[in-house]
């Protein structure tokens, strides 16, 4: 607990990402509030249940047309000033509508401004997951702010329908709700003029040191226009993980949409609760999006995300099956919220995992494909779900969607394997240095300076770390993982096992020390990291300081271990 307490202090810390996170709650009120408002105005206005479904579609079509198109302006322009033009656009729009309702202005008016705002609102997904990984300080501040995100976003979902029914009841005219949505995109307006440019993303920052393991390449020569260093992107290497990953939340959106509908069939014909049962349903998925953020936001720390996709996925499945079968309005309550918990976690993990997987110069398309498929996928679940449940009836309709997610769930975890695991934390690898028995007293500033001129060398299973003959060159201590020390006898023959060795184990320092070549060989038996300190830097650290190596002393004795 004190981890998960540790990680969100770190997140509030973080100035620009909390004004940020406070700033789209706001709008995220206010976007719920306008909503409710516009739903019941046509209502009242037109009397005709298929006008609010024509407007809802409607409203979905800008999603699927301009989300690809925004995602590629998300990786070329600032994408602080994508979401600073879209949302003032948006804020004149809530205006131009306040101002139709006021004065009664006609439904095919605001219906069509309602549009329009909505195609500015196509731009947001792609924004602004593309932008907030550029604000965290650390990869692992990717899970807790998606999940804060998540959070006030279900908190938002609460707190704008009830708005909007005290507005009604106060003020009599609804027009005041577009008006307050027009406020909570200036307040966002305001605080993104003073965030940072995303261009500020530092292009020239070294690439992660375990970038190579992740289909990252430094050689800038495979493109011409970046700069010296900079890591490029291996998509060959990360299709197949976002592939599995984008097959699972296609199946997750399908289901869900669904679902969306089948809420009036299970409220009325399998509880017999109508309108009262359809709206205690709708408030489970609220409140099961609620306790899902809260979770994710725990299980989003773990170093290993593929559990939590799991489990998310269970979840929603087992919610699925019981929803289907239900005969009373508490079960259906909790599987719906149930459901709704699973589908919130497995959402904040893949997102995360996306953030993680693709680079900041395409996080932008990759996300507005994403979204494209998404939308597309949810109106296809509400058409042919609701079309089957007629044919096939609840039950096995619903029980068919859980086996899809919990198929593509596992597809997702088997396709992504290392990607699914976060990358070590840097300063808690490079502490192991300072932590080693042998520089236990050596001064403190000294062991600062040698953990800052370390590197994280990743290591894959067979990898060869230290070959013996070679010149000595590099310290290392493991950070993860096993190595396997082996050492040719004077005779040729085939090489013998001196010793395994893991986490936290030092190797290296007889050949740097002595000046020698390496006296043994060094193989990596398990995927895993090395903190590795140069030749010079590491006879900096212990010249003159009494420092003593036991297996040094073993080697003086004629028994070599590590080389």
């Amino acid at each position: 607990m004190r981890g998960v307490v540790t990680a969100y202090r770190r997140l509030l810390c973080n100035g620009p990402l909390t004004r940020l996170l406070v700033g789209e709650f706001i709008s995220g009120i206010g976007d719920w509030l306008y909503l409710v408002a516009l739903l019941i105005i046509i209502y009242e206005r037109t009397a005709d249940p298929i006008v609010l479904g024509i407007v809802g579609a409607a409203r979905v079509l800008p999603y699927v047309v301009f989300s690809i198109p925004a995602g590629i302006i998300a990786d070329r322009y600032d994408r602080r000033l994508v979401l600073l033009s879209t949302d003032l656009g948006r804020g004149v729009l809530m205006l131009v509508l306040a101002w139709l309702v006021f004065t009664d202005g006609p439904i095919e008016v605001i219906v069509a401004v309602t549009i329009l705002a909505t195609c500015l609102s196509s731009f947001f997904g792609p924004a602004i997951g593309a932008y907030l990984p550029s604000l965290v300080n650390d990869e692992r501040d990717l899970g807790p702010a998606n999940s804060a995100f998540a959070s006030l976003d279900n908190i938002a979902f609460v707190i704008g329908p009830a708005s909007a029914a005290i507005i009604q009841g106060i003020a009599g005219n609804l027009a005041f709700a577009f008006l307050l949505n027009a406020l909570s995109f200036a307040l966002v307006a305001a605080i993104l003029w003073g965030l940072p440019p995303s261009s500020a993303r530092r292009r020239d920052r070294q690439p992660s040191e375990s970038a190579e393991a992740h289909g990252v390449r430094t050689d800038s020569d495979h493109d011409p226009d970046a700069p010296s260093g900079a890591p490029t992107f291996d998509w060959r290497k990360a299709r197949v993980p976002l592939a599995g990953l984008l097959t699972f939340d296609l199946v997750e959106s399908f289901v869900f949409g669904g679902l969306g509908i089948l809420t009036v069939v299970i409220g009325y014909d399998l509880i017999g609760g109508g309108e009262a049962a359809t709206g205690a349903l709708n408030a489970a998925v609220g409140v099961g999006g609620l306790v899902g953020a809260l979770v994710s936001g725990i299980l989003v720390l773990r170093r290993r995300l593929g559990p939590p996709l799991i489990l998310g996925a269970a979840f929603m499945a087992l919610g699925v099956v019981i929803l289907g079968f239900s005969g009373s309005l508490g079960i259906a309550f909790v599987a719906m919220a149930a459901a709704s918990l699973g589908s919130l976690l497995a959402s904040v993990v893949g997102e995360t995992l996306f953030q993680r997987i693709v680079p900041d110069e395409a996080r932008g398309r990759v996300l507005g494909v994403l979204e494209t498929g998404n939308v597309l996928a949810y109106a296809l679940g509400a058409f042919l779900l609701p079309a089957a449940v007629g044919s096939f009836s609840l039950g096995p309709v619903l029980t068919a969607c859980a086996i899809a997610l919990v198929v593509s769930s596992l597809v997702a975890i088997t396709v992504l394997g290392p990607w699914a695991v976060q990358a070590p934390q840097p300063d808690v690898l490079r502490a192991l240095l300072s932590a080693l028995p042998s520089f236990v007293g050596l001064p403190p500033a000294r062991l600062e300076t040698a953990e800052r001129r370390s590197v994280l060398v990743p290591m894959q299973a067979g990898d060869v770390i230290i070959r013996q003959g070679d010149p000595a060159d590099r310290f290392y201590v493991i950070g993860e993982g096993e190595v396997e020390v082996t050492q040719l006898a004077a005779d040729g023959r085939a090489p013998r096992v001196l010793r395994r060795m893991g986490v936290g184990e030092g190797l290296g320092e007889i050949g740097l020390l002595a000046a020698s070549p390496r006296t043994a060989t060094v193989t990596a038996i398990s995927d895993g990291t090395l903190v590795a300190l140069d030749g010079e830097s590491f006879l900096e650290l212990v010249s003159g300081a009494g420092v003593t190596f036991p297996l040094l002393e073993l080697h003086r004795g004629g028994a070599t271990h590590t080389g």
